[in-house]
């Protein structure tokens, strides 16, 4: 079976030179050994030193030096927006106080659909827009590919 041990970030490489694809949510990203079939049909074990969290357009090298792009699946999530810089960082803090991923899109923030913080963050002022994207939420500080950005 082919394996996958290193992960290009998405710049990295040539994108047109992706024999096959795999489409991930975040959840399913987030990954150390794992066997995969790709969209054409490459069948392929992950098998990574670490847990990593693969990001939408990283590839993953195969043994032969192949690449497989990494895709990230479309899921339902709310953009948040705020009045300013300042209402941002504020939204920001109260979802970091209670552990919410959250991913930075230039100067709105998006997070997996909750119906209870969106009603907290409502009542603070935000401006919610629900949205289907791939979901790539900042890694933890102590993560040990935070700078995989």
């Amino acid at each position: 079976m082919k394996r996958a041990r290193e992960v290009r970030t998405a710049g990295e490489w040539n994108s047109l030179s992706a024999i096959d694809s795999v489409t991930l949510d975040a959840q399913e990203r987030y990954r150390r050994r794992i066997v995969l079939t790709g969209e054409r049909g490459t069948v392929f074990m992950l098998d990574l030193p670490r847990a990593t969290a693969l990001r939408d357009g990283d590839a993953l090298v195969l043994d032969d030096g192949a690449f497989i792009r990494v895709a990230g699946r479309p899921e339902p999530l709310v953009e948040v927006a705020a009045a300013d810089g300042h209402a941002l960082a504020r939204l920001g803090w109260h979802l970091g106080n209670r552990h919410v991923e959250v991913q930075i899109v230039g100067d709105r923030l998006r997070i997996r659909r909750d119906h209870v913080i969106e009603e907290m963050l409502r009542g603070l002022g935000a401006r919610l827009t629900p949205v289907e994207a791939p979901f790539d939420p900042e890694p933890g500080a102590y993560a040990h590919d935070a700078l995989h950005v």
